[in-house]
């Protein structure tokens, strides 16, 4: 039963000697997490969902962020795990289609300030986290992608395998937890193709699930074990003709956490190679915005599916609008957060060379998705002359990752945004977590010691 190889692989990831390299991958996943997450959590639905939990909020050992309230374990990994998908600079497992960081450490950290553990449990909570749901992610897509968001569903496991850890549950509580978190995965692509907040909500649902699920197994509640290969489990109820035994390939040897997509650009990641090989042309050939006649850009299918539209009168529109970034990349040299503001959505240089945009389906970079995320991108120019760049993958895809001095950079940029200067002494105490003993982070604020969970 596959429950019980990833049960046994995590009571025995609680002790195993961890690589430097694994060690590293798992603080640059930490970073990346708190990049994401602390300007997700000035704005909604993240400041909503406070002012909906009211009655839960100002009690617990766990904080929100960045405003450092307090909050009982599963509302705090509801929130913070909201907070961290919402700006759309999350990390992403790509053979799986899949956010694990923004499920998985707020499950761990919500959970892991509330039991007070110290900062080694916690990073190996992540570590399992990452290591079971990549895992169960890249067996049940494309398939499973086609209605459900990973992030939502696939998240739930991973949320849960932390939870479990962060708790020291044995091999059955850690498959009973796993077997509950199973029935609760849910997260529609409907969220995706309207102005809605519910996207980011699947996430904090995920990791709120993760901790429910762990401390119910911990006071007894069992789970069906066999929830992911089962005769109506989630393998055949939300995917189909699953192998599971490739779940389970080089479990506790070969890590998916050093394999990681740090997102270079604060939209759909559907959308990255398109933005980086567009401006690769530009940045070859110099090209200024109106010295451009036409663009194409022929990409996967799904990305066309997911972002293929021209509406952008809203933020969550122009992130999820392909001609969008691509033109705003090219006449503003970035997406970032201020990409989405009205008067970058605004834009008339944009928006006349949105005009310009062909999108299609290139049947060979359809066929190798969601192994290869890449864009083959023609720019004809006024002049006559024109351009043809294939972008064969990602800027911060495995195979061409950001360096730590651009990580740096990015979550400076991002968690500055929120809280200025006090980003410094937070990412010195994520590098080195694993000797702090517990997780009481400098950033601002913290949680009263005296307060109950």
């Amino acid at each position: 039963m596959v429950m019980k190889q990833f049960a046994d692989y995590a009571v025995a990831e609680r002790t195993a000697k961890l690589s430097d390299a694994v060690r590293h991958a798992a603080k640059r996943t930490v970073i990346d997490w708190f990049a994401a997450l602390l300007p997700g959590g000035v704005i909604p639905p993240a400041t909503l969902l406070i002012e909906a939990l009211d009655e839960q909020i100002g009690v617990g050992r766990a904080l929100l962020y960045p405003s450092g309230k307090r909050a009982p374990a599963p509302v705090a990994a509801l929130i913070n795990g909201t907070a961290a998908h919402t700006v759309e600079f999350d990390d992403i497992f790509r053979d799986a289609i899949y956010h694990p960081g923004c499920p998985v450490i707020a499950a761990a950290l919500a959970l892991g300030q509330a039991r007070q553990v110290d900062g080694e449990r916690f990073l190996r909570a992540v570590i399992v986290g990452y290591e079971v749901s990549t895992r169960i992610g890249a067996v049940m897509v494309p398939a499973h992608y086609k209605y459900w968001h990973s992030t939502g569903t696939v998240g739930c496991f991973g949320a849960t395998a932390a939870a479990a850890t962060i708790l020291g549950l044995d091999a059955t509580q850690f498959a009973n937890a796993m077997g509950t978190a199973g029935t609760f995965a849910a997260g529609l692509q409907q969220a995706f193709r309207s102005d809605s907040m519910t996207k980011p909500l699947h996430a904090g649902r995920a990791a709120e699930t993760g901790v429910l699920s762990a401390l119910a197994a911990s006071k007894g509640v069992t789970g069906v074990h066999d929830i992911l290969e089962g005769e109506v489990g989630f393998g055949n109820a939300m995917s189909h003709d699953v192998d599971w035994s490739k779940a389970v390939e080089g479990l506790g040897t070969s890590y998916n956490i050093t394999r990681m997509t740090v997102k270079n650009h604060g939209c759909c990641g559907h959308t990255f190679a398109s933005i980086d090989g567009a401006q690769e042309i530009q940045k070859q050939h110099h090209l200024k915005p109106e010295d451009i006649k036409a663009i194409k850009v022929a990409t996967y299918g799904t990305a066309l599916k997911v972002t293929g539209n021209y509406k952008h009168s809203s933020a969550f529109e122009g992130k999820f609008s392909l001609p969008y970034v691509v033109a705003s990349a090219l006449v503003h040299g970035n997406v970032r957060l201020d990409a989405f503001s009205p008067e970058r959505l605004g834009c008339s240089r944009t928006a006349a060379l949105m005009d310009k945009i062909e999108l299609a389906v290139e049947p060979k970079l359809d066929a190798s998705f969601p192994k290869q995320r890449a864009a083959l991108v023609e720019i004809a120019a006024i002049d006559g002359r024109s351009f043809r760049h294939e972008q064969t993958t990602r800027r911060g895809d495995p195979d061409s990752p950001l360096s730590d001095d651009e990580l740096v950079g990015k979550f400076h940029e991002l968690a500055g945004s929120a809280i200025g200067a006090a980003s410094r002494p937070l990412l010195d105490a994520i590098w080195s977590i694993d000797t702090r003993p517990n997780l009481d982070l400098p950033f601002g604020a913290t949680p009263r010691r005296d307060a109950a969970e």
